[in-house]
């Protein structure tokens, strides 16, 4: 039986990718501008077609010529488009030239007949005069009479789809008027540490990190993100299914062939004596008050992790939250864990660029749920694939943002002005364009 199939635009390294494959779709082609990204995109999804290139700058056809599927039905187009969400005085919102990626995305889910579509946003755009714009994304979707969407939308929070971080999200659902509208998901857990949970409590900061060796432990792990180790712990019920030890850690998704005893995503962080004081002293649940960081509690939940900044803007990391047990900033790979990512899933070798990947994505188990209930809609029953995709060349996940624009053979798409008047052009406000917005909404989570 044929699978269903995906296109994610926006993609990213491929949270959302993952999410959907997980339950039960093939993701056939990934839009992504970041040629970093892309790489990584393509190490973990060795079989779906990455186009580098920004969606304005791309056509339903292309998306289906590049894919294989001039003549196949395309079961969901999902992804997160970057919006600032602000209105020019006497303008529609989104008739505003920041916000012409949220217009690309309408088009292209028009332009590919997709039974369905999943748009992911930020929570303030349900929110004072932001919601203006949420409505006409919704109006958008309607108009034509092609299309018709669940409402009323849903912000929905990680922490309550079996994720240990308090993280949330808008998700916009729609359907074309064929096909059976979906449901938002039922929470399936409620976060760890709150009271009045009920039989239903998630995972917590303990529940994904415990087994994890310390990184410190590890002098290679000053110079390569990757280290062979047997110091493993006792896994948890969430760890055991993230290190795929579990008869459903793949879900309905293409199991990887990867080595699970080499612990990947781990470049050490040097911090000063003072730093590490500082981090001992502060109690886990609350803020450090010098660095601003958040210590994470083991019996607790993460706070929303960020992604930093990108090379226009200074190249600052994430901050990264405490490790509860170590005087330390957690890992890359910790990080995943917090998000919900299985340890076979490799991010870039840097921690800017993993921590930044990481950041920027939707936690997977979150994705999973939306898109179960989208399979639910279609009728069909999932398959489990039995065999199993080799990742990508290690290589991938080592270029630089030149090396990766070389790989892809496209230009450096970051920082690039027009000579003409010397403003950035509308590929690097794909990149920018939300970051200050995003923030402001969620830096509380």
């Amino acid at each position: 039986m044929t699978r269903p199939i995906g296109i994610d635009l926006f993609a990213g390294a491929g949270g959302m990718s993952l999410g959907f494959e997980q339950a039960g779709f093939d993701i056939a082609a990934a839009v992504e501008i970041d040629p970093v990204h892309c790489a990584t995109h393509h190490f973990n999804f060795p079989e779906c077609v990455v186009i580098p290139k920004s969606v304005t700058d791309v056509t339903g056809h292309e998306v289906r010529e590049k894919a294989g599927l001039e003549d196949q039905q395309i079961d969901v187009v999902f992804g997160g488009a970057p919006c600032q969400g602000f209105s020019m005085i006497g303008q529609r919102a989104l008739d505003d030239p920041r916000n012409s990626l949220v217009r690309d995305f309408v088009r292209l889910v028009h332009e590919l007949d997709a039974r369905y579509f999943v748009f992911e946003n930020v929570k303030g755009l349900t929110v004072g005069k932001h919601r203006r714009f949420l409505e006409e994304v919704i109006a958008a979707f309607e108009n034509g009479g092609q299309y018709q969407v669940l409402l009323k939308e849903r912000v929905l929070n990680a922490a309550n789809y079996g994720v240990p971080q308090n993280r949330h999200r808008l998700f916009l659902i729609g359907a074309r008027k064929d096909c059976d509208l979906p449901e938002y998901p039922a929470e399936i857990t409620h976060p760890a540490g709150t009271s009045n949970c009920g039989s239903a409590e998630g995972p917590t900061c303990e529940d994904a990190l415990g087994d994890l060796p310390d990184a410190e432990r590890f002098d290679e792990l000053w110079k390569t993100d990757q280290v062979a180790t047997n110091a493993w712990g006792e896994p948890s019920t969430y760890a055991a299914e993230l290190r795929c030890q579990t008869n459903e850690a793949w879900h309905f998704g293409h199991p990887r062939d990867w080595n699970p005893s080499i612990m990947t995503s781990s470049l050490l962080t040097a911090h000063t004596e003072i730093s590490r004081r500082r981090f001992n002293a502060t109690a886990g649940g609350s803020v450090e008050p010098i660095s601003r960081f958040f210590k994470l509690a083991p019996d607790g939940v993460s706070n929303t992790l960020r992604a930093g900044t990108d090379s226009a803007r200074g190249a600052f990391t994430s901050p990264r939250p405490i490790h509860y047990k170590y005087a330390r900033c957690v890992t890359v790979r910790e990080m995943a864990r917090l998000h919900g990512y299985p340890d076979w899933f490799r991010f870039h070798e840097t921690k800017w660029h993993g921590a930044r990947q990481i950041g920027n994505s939707v936690p997977p188990p979150l994705a999973r749920a939306v898109a179960n209930e989208v399979v639910r809609a279609l009728g069909i029953k999932p398959t489990r694939p039995t065999i199993s995709q080799k990742l990508g060349d290690e290589g991938l996940l080592r270029m630089d943002l030149s090396e990766a624009s070389r790989h892809w053979q496209i230009e450096n798409p970051i920082g690039k002005r027009n000579r003409k008047n010397g403003t950035k052009k509308r590929k690097q406000q794909e990149i920018e364009a939300s970051d200050a917005f995003d923030r402001r909404f969620e830096f509380n989570d």
